[in-house]
């Protein structure tokens, strides 16, 4: 039985003299244990895994939290500060001295932990895999930070209240695609918000089949706020669920417009996870940068207007006054730098934190040395009234209206004509000094269907643009969004399409170049050794191209067209109250269209796999089409975009096979004639991978023994 043990704050009150602090003020820790089965890892030993809850409070008065949207809305504790408590999982090597001092902080997707992922076979929060991360002696952390997850990692966050202390309420739209029919739909998980009354007199429920097709509006007298899981339409009323007669299928897509209520305080996610890593790794919590405040604007940036880039920064800065004792840190004084890694709905969050200026805690202390956002080309609407994380930030046939691709989707500064927005995501950190390094990767989805190429190009897509010193950013060439963590052996298995998709799933891995990558970052963070340089598609190298340049060998899928799968980016007026720079504040819904931008995709070779980035031994040697994007099929809107994932097209076995198919790309059998050869082919692709340091030793010697396992020709 797990022992509870809670470590809480002793000494002197937290509300001192001078400017309150954000702060970790207690922790509980509800369970200590040996992880990964007690297994020993080769020159570190065994791991243990942490889980409790953290307790804090930040300072609504703060300039560095005043970003928070609805913070000033909040309800204060009698020292006037906004509290929270979030659930953690650290795991770490038991004797602290073997460990590397690096913090690996994993954002959670869903609540879910990820960083274990990057070990092969790894996943979940106790599976270790081939024990890559524990091997290198990584600390790791994960807590919660999405207010509307019911399961994994949470964050109790408080609900904010109109200044009389009435419940705010506030017009907002849902989006509900299914994979299968169903009578009910839960509003509230994933998230949206309760409806103000069971009445939907005043809301309206449309449903579509395509995403650009007209909205057919559904008579309100067939649908209902209420249950219609166990007793029939019209059910029983609810404000947390929609009933539809006749069920919902999985070939529309159904929009729900209705008056919620009672938005949680969101953007303080950003802020628990700022103290909390800022709490594990700055001196056990003492303070120890700069206390400067009234040098910042509310919006949290600088008076001064230099132009800085420089990443690391806070080491010779004055010490701020001691502050009252904190919590014992479980991890003592061994950290000395921490990197925050993200996949998806995480990467676009770091990107977010980033971007808002959460890489520094309120004593001005630094919180990361280093960033991955994976498998994210935009933002996230992390900080709006009435967020709702679980949504998509706009793909071609789902969440295409949800906010999260506002400009500037760019690094560094630059102008958007058609929103008028100048600024860059680094701006704030750039000017406090506080930039992470950041290694910034993508699959092709999110070039065919979240708008990568407005991270590198202008709003028009007519010229490159400069990338920030401290950012790398590399496409994991012909991979997939949905997908890259799990090598497929062999190479020539064909996996099943997904549910509702025409083509085969992408087997395409990505998971050797981020464990490559990651080692790079973090001899950039500690030994300031130069990392390579990025690789991703550009205009100037004919790269980029639009997508009407991409012609496709041999394609089994029918009833589309590539235009037609790939998202358009619009500029949507959200509303005066809604800060496009920012994504925050309150959103109008629904949105009303200004303006589009141009689509630029990675240009693709002969066989229809991507030219550009840091490509695979599977795209080097290939064995069939990679492909970042899918088709839907009938009864799923079909036509229509698989989204998140992507498609392979299997190359045929022999000559006969696939002149008799229509197929022009050579077959295995006239690629490789003898297995052999095939084998030293991959070998060769492995090594110079390797001497690129984009593949660790260890990894090329899996890829050449699946390889050798590999049925071909």
């Amino acid at each position: 039985m797990n022992r509870l043990v809670k470590v809480a704050l002793v000494g002197l009150p937290l509300a001192l003299a001078g400017a309150a602090e954000a702060r970790i003020t207690s922790v509980q820790i509800n369970s200590r244990a040996v992880a990964y089965g007690g297994a020993s890892f080769e020159g570190v030993g065994q791991y243990e895994t942490l889980r409790g809850v953290v307790f804090g409070e930040v300072d609504p008065d703060d300039p560095l939290n005043e970003v928070i949207t609805d913070i000033k809305l909040a309800p204060r504790n009698g020292r006037g500060m906004v509290e929270y408590n979030v659930d953690f999982w650290l795991s770490k090597p038991v004797d602290m001295s073997k460990a590397n001092g690096t913090l690996l902080h994993d954002v959670p997707n869903r609540g879910n932990v990820r960083s274990l992922e990057l070990n092969v076979g790894g996943g979940g929060d106790n599976n270790a895999g081939d024990g890559f991360l524990q091997r290198n002696g990584y600390v790791l952390s994960d807590n919660g930070w999405e207010g509307d997850v019911a399961t994994g990692l949470q964050v109790r966050i408080p609900v904010a209240k109109n200044k009389n202390g009435t419940e705010i309420v506030n017009r907002i739209r849902a989006e509900y695609i299914l994979s299968a029919a169903a009578s009910t739909v839960n509003i509230t998980t994933p998230p949206a918000y309760e409806a103000v009354s069971t009445s939907n007199v005043g809301a309206t429920l449309t449903r579509r089949v395509h995403q650009d097709d007209a909205r057919e509006r559904v008579p309100n007298s067939d649908w209902a706020f209420a249950d219609c899981s166990k007793i029939a339409f019209p059910g029983v009323p609810s404000t947390t669920k929609v009933c539809l007669k006749g069920n919902f299928d999985p070939n529309h897509i159904y929009e729900l417009l209705y008056d919620a209520k009672n938005p949680t305080v969101l953007g303080l996610g950003f802020a628990a996870t700022r103290d909390f890593i800022s709490f594990l790794r700055n001196s056990n919590g003492a303070s120890t940068g700069h206390c400067r405040r009234n040098d910042r604007d509310a919006r949290g940036r600088d008076d001064d207007d230099d132009d800085d880039d420089d990443g690391l920064s806070g080491r010779n800065r004055p010490s701020c006054p001691a502050a009252a004792p904190m919590p014992e840190n479980p991890l003592g004084s061994s950290i000395k730098n921490a990197i925050i890694y993200g996949s998806s709905q995480s990467g676009r969050w770091i990107r977010t934190f980033i971007q808002l200026g959460f890489n520094q805690d309120e004593n001005r202390n630094l919180v990361l040395e280093g960033a991955i956002p994976h498998k994210s080309s935009n933002r996230g609407a992390f900080n709006v009234r009435f967020g709702q994380p679980d949504r998509l930030s706009g793909t071609q046939h789902t969440e295409r209206q949800y906010p999260g691709a506002e400009s500037s989707q760019t690094w560094g500064k630059s102008f958007d004509r058609i929103s008028g927005v100048k600024a860059g995501q680094l701006d704030r950190c750039r000017k406090t000094r506080s930039c992470p390094k950041i290694f910034h990767t993508n699959t092709d989805t999110e070039y065919w269907q979240a708008l990568m190429a407005l991270n590198t190009t202008d709003s028009e897509s007519t010229r490159d643009l400069s990338i920030p010193k401290n950012v790398r950013i590399f496409l994991y060439a012909a991979t997939r969004h949905g997908g890259g963590n799990v090598l497929q052996q062999p190479p020539t298995v064909i996996p099943p399409p997904p549910t509702g998709c025409q083509l085969a799933n992408n087997p395409n891995p990505f998971i050797m170049g981020q464990r490559a990558l990651l080692v790079a970052l973090r001899e950039w963070i500690v030994n300031g050794t130069e990392p390579p340089a990025s690789l991703y598609p550009t205009l100037g190298s004919g790269t980029l191209v639009p997508v009407s340049a991409i012609h496709y060998p041999f394609m089994p899928a029918v009833n589309f067209t590539v235009q037609g799968i790939t998202t358009q980016k619009f500029f949507l007026d959200r509303g005066p109250l809604f800060d496009v720079e920012d994504i925050s504040g309150v959103m109008a819904e629904p949105p009303i269209r200004r303006g589009a931008y141009s689509v630029r995709v990675p240009a693709v070779d002969v066989d229809g796999n991507t030219i550009a980035g840091l490509p695979s031994t599977m795209v080097l040697v290939p064995v069939g089409t990679y492909l970042g994007w899918g088709v839907r099929k009938a009864g799923f809107s079909e036509g229509d975009s698989c989204d998140l994932n992507g498609g392979f097209i299997p190359f045929f076995r022999t000559q006969a096979q696939r002149v008799a198919a229509g197929d022009p790309r050579p077959s295995l059998a006239e690629r490789y004639p003898t297995h052999a050869d095939y084998l030293a082919k991959v070998t060769a692709a492995a090594n110079a991978l390797v001497g690129a340091r984009l593949l660790l030793p260890e990894d090329a010697t899996f890829l050449v023994n699946q390889a050798n396992a590999a049925a071909v020709p």
